[in-house]
Formats: C-alpha cells, structure tokens, sequence
C-alpha cells in the first residue's frame, strides 16, 4: 500500500503542530504557577493592581519565555508525536510504503521552519516593546529598583581618540564629579584636555555642562592654558547610558541593538559584549529548532523497549544539556575569553554534528 505524500505531509504537520502548541500552554501553565506563587507576597505588599499583574506582567511573561524556550518546546513536541507513532508502528507502515526517511523528514522541517519565522519575527521586533511592560512592572512590583546610585570611575571612549572620565557619578542629581576629557590625535599624542570638578546634564540642552573647567591644548609643542565657570560639552553618552540595567538588551528591536553596539563601539564600553551576546543568540536560536528537530526524529522514529518514557527521558536530558552548554559558552563570552558570535553559533555547531550523527543511525 501506497501513502500519498501530501497526505503524509498534512498527517505530520498537523500532529507537529498540535503537539508543539499543546506543550507550550501545558509548560506555560506551570511555569505561570510557579511564577505566581513565588511573586504572590511582593505583588500584595506593594498592591499591584489585578489588571497590571494580568495585562502589564503575565501578557508579556507568556511571549517571552515562550519564544526564549521555543527550541525545547519543539524537541518536546517531535520527541512525544514520533515516538508514539513508532510505538504504533506507524512509521514503519510509513518507510515499507516506499517513503523514503529523508521523504518522512519534509513535513518536520516545514513545521520547523514555521516556528522558526514566528520565533525570529517575535524576538527581534515584537517582544522588545513588550518587554519594556514587563520589565517596567517587575521594577515596580517586584524587585524594587532603585532610581538612585552612584558610580564610580567611569571611563568611557565617546568619540575616536577622544576619551571621558568621571571619578562619581549621581543618578539622583545627574552629576558627575573630577571630569576630564582628552582628546589624542593619531600617533596617541594628548592633544586637548579638559578638566572639571563636576559636570552637570542640562536636559532642556541635552547637554552636559562643566563647570570650574580648566583647559589645557598642546598646539605644536606650546601649552596654552584656559579656565572658566562654565562650559558646554556635547557627548555620546546621557544619563540613561548609567541608569540602564543588563535587562536593557532585551528592550530594543534587532535595528536598534545594532546602532546601540555600534555607540559602545565607539565608545569602547565593556557592556558591548552583552549587546553583542544577545544579537547572536537572537540569529542562533532559530536554527536551533532544525537542529533539535533533527535530533527528536532520529532518536525517537525507532520502537525500543521500555515504551516512549525511555525515549522522551533521554531527549530531555540532551535538550537541557544543550540549554546549559548555551549558558556555558555565554559566560565563556562574557569574560571575553570566546568571541561572541562562535560562543552564540558553538552550541548549535556541536549539537548539529551530533544531530548527523543519530540521522545516520536511525531507521531508514
């Protein structure tokens, strides 16, 4: 007997689909609980309002983490659907009908392609804006964070060759204190530096003001000295640049994280590394789900002793192996020790290789 091709495709994506769709509300919903009941004593002793904790926070918990953890959703999905239709001897009637394995794999990749898009599509221009929602209320309601600190000898590039210092910095009065600015010309020679005890934001300006300046430019050897009360400077940085927390990646599209890492560039921020983790993870976590697909199929289309449980453990267990290898290659880029995109692209070279791997050796 005979298997249409388009039927078998239908057949397929709707189980993938369904199956995907059904993980993710049934994870969701204890990750939801969970959640809740860990948060439930901040929201009422700082009485969160009902309609923010649902719309404000939990409307914008869902998209989050379900895209965040769409690769394993999907590895769940493949792994359950393909290993009851071998436990049915489904896919065996399947391949004895003269479909190919590689044929069967067709419908798997076009259901992962799909998610894939969604994933892409949400991560990179949808879940930014949302993210601001949720990040809002969590500093509201939940973790309480403070408008007001204080830095400590800030160094920043703000333009090329042209260096700022400040040894303070107030967020509540956005002032910094013992600010110099230099300037290099190409050969690494000072060639203007300005000094101030403090520097002022001056919002209506948008501006940064220095007042008791003394400056000091070197023109062809000669020192020429200039003081003053007051002067205004422009700079690539504000004070949202030390207000902003790590969580600040997530809040910005896929165009503005790249002109946002092309300003730390310039101005030669260490937090660039973390700009540029979350771009690369955002390009790699896509074509994680083919991967994983990969994987689900080829370990879960063979009937084996035990029933689906064996199966669906020890797909799991690489899952959440490839998870924590995704932490570990983060940190390993963080320290500046891996390159961000290798770091962010590693998890998915290594697990693709194991992923031909387990293709060859499954049923054909």
């Amino acid at each position: 007997m005979r298997i249409e091709k388009k039927t078998l495709d239908v057949f397929i994506i709707k189980k993938f689909l369904g199956t995907f769709f059904l993980a993710l509300v049934l994870i969701m919903g204890v990750a939801i609980i969970f959640d809740f009941s860990e948060k439930i004593d901040d929201f009422l002793e700082k009485e969160a309002p009902l309609k923010a904790v649902i719309f404000d926070y939990y409307l914008n918990f869902i998209p989050y983490f379900a895209t965040l953890f769409s690769p394993l959703f999907t590895f769940i999905a493949v792994i359950f659907f393909t290993s009851k239709m071998a436990y049915d001897t489904e896919i065996i009637a399947i391949l004895s009908s003269g479909v190919s394995f590689r044929r069967m794999m067709l419908p798997y990749f076009y259901s992962s392609l799909l998610i894939a898009i969604i994933a892409f599509f949400l991560t990179n221009f949808v879940i930014p804006h949302s993210n601001k929602e949720r990040i809002e209320f969590e500093d509201k309601y939940y973790r309480g964070r403070s408008s007001h600190f204080m830095a400590r000898n800030i160094h920043r590039q703000v333009y090329p060759n042209v260096y700022a210092f400040m040894e303070t910095y107030r967020s509540s009065a956005q002032i910094g204190t013992e600010f110099s600015l230099e300037r290099f010309n190409e050969d690494g020679e000072l060639e203007s530096k300005l000094m101030a005890t403090h520097i002022t934001w001056d919002s209506t300006l948008n501006k940064w003001s220095a007042r008791n300046y003394v400056i000091r430019d070197i023109i062809d050897g000669q020192e020429y000295i200039r003081k003053g009360r007051r002067i205004d400077t422009t700079l690539t940085i504000t004070p949202d640049d030390f207000e902003r927390g790590e969580d600040f990646v997530v809040t910005m599209n896929l165009f503005e994280l790249n002109e946002y890492i092309d300003l730390l560039k310039l101005q030669g921020s260490e937090e660039v590394l973390l700009c540029l983790n979350e771009k690369h993870k955002r390009l790699a976590n896509p074509f994680s789900v083919f991967i994983l697909t990969l994987i689900g199929v080829s370990l879960s289309s063979k009937k084996v002793r035990g029933g689906i449980g064996v199966q669906i453990g020890f797909g799991l267990a690489l899952s959440f192996s490839y998870i924590f290898f995704m932490q570990f290659a983060t940190q390993f880029s963080l320290k500046g020790s891996l390159n961000p995109m290798f770091a962010m692209w590693l998890p998915n070279i290594l697990y693709l290789s194991i992923a031909i791997l387990l293709y060859r050796k499954a049923p054909k």
